[in-house]
């Protein structure tokens, strides 16, 4: 068992992060920071999709808010169950698709999301391991896209989706798909940061591909915030 300090933050503090769980890092740093300018509480409800170590879902659940966390991945489960054990905080956590929330159950307040998003030169979705936490697909929107798509079914009249991803991905596609869906979406915050080392090691592909242009070596994250007609 691997342990992940973060600076800033409670919730961040000696997260339980199992071996092949995304442990927090700048993107989920942004998405945290959205979900603190929400309007989350008791009487909310939240879906926190791809949920990694639960550090999302925790931060809303500190509000207050009725929380359910998702993922495909049992050590990420188990990983986000004892973290809200320890903080003895109400997180309901669910293994599997979050596709099979869309229109069989609960719609809520605020659905949160923080897919992988790296694109690959692997079109097939990894089945285990750590890649399974960042590649995405030929294009990076392997789950980006069906997020999209089940948006409108997953959020209540007036809920709000906030997803972050990569700016590589085409934002501008994202805030599309969900236009077509009846949610009203902008780029809510973008940053640019460096290259990790698994972009660092696809430079030539993603280069050649188009992702990036030579010599680049940052990316630019962005928060969509998109509000449910």
């Amino acid at each position: 068992m691997a342990v992940a300090a973060g600076a800033g933050g409670a919730v961040r503090d000696r997260l339980v992060a199992l071996p092949g769980v995304y442990r927090p890092q700048a993107d989920s740093r942004l998405l945290e920071a959205a979900v603190a300018r929400e309007d989350l509480g008791p009487g909310r409800s939240v879906l926190d999709i791809g949920t990694g170590t639960g550090v999302v879902a925790l931060r809303a659940a500190e509000t207050g808010a009725a929380v359910t966390a998702v993922d495909a991945s049992w050590a990420a489960v188990l990983a986000a169950w004892l973290n809200a054990r320890r903080r003895r905080l109400p997180v309901k956590v669910r293994h599997g698709d979050f596709a099979v929330h869309a229109g069989r159950g609960p719609r809520y307040d605020f659905v949160l999301a923080n897919p992988p998003y790296v694109p690959s030169p692997d079109p097939e979705l990894p089945a285990r391991g750590e890649r399974r936490a960042w590649d995405a697909g030929g294009d990076g929107r392997a789950v980006i896209d069906p997020i999209c798509a089940a948006a409108p079914s997953l959020l209540r009249p007036g809920g709000v989706l906030l997803m972050v991803h990569s700016a590589m991905c085409d934002s501008e596609r994202t805030l599309a798909m969900l236009a077509r869906g009846g949610i009203s979406a902008r780029v809510e915050v973008r940053r640019r940061i460096g290259w990790g080392p698994v972009l660092r090691g696809r430079r030539a592909w993603l280069t050649e591909k188009g992702f990036a242009a030579p010599g680049e070596d940052r990316e630019e994250l962005v928060v969509i915030r998109g509000r449910y007609a």
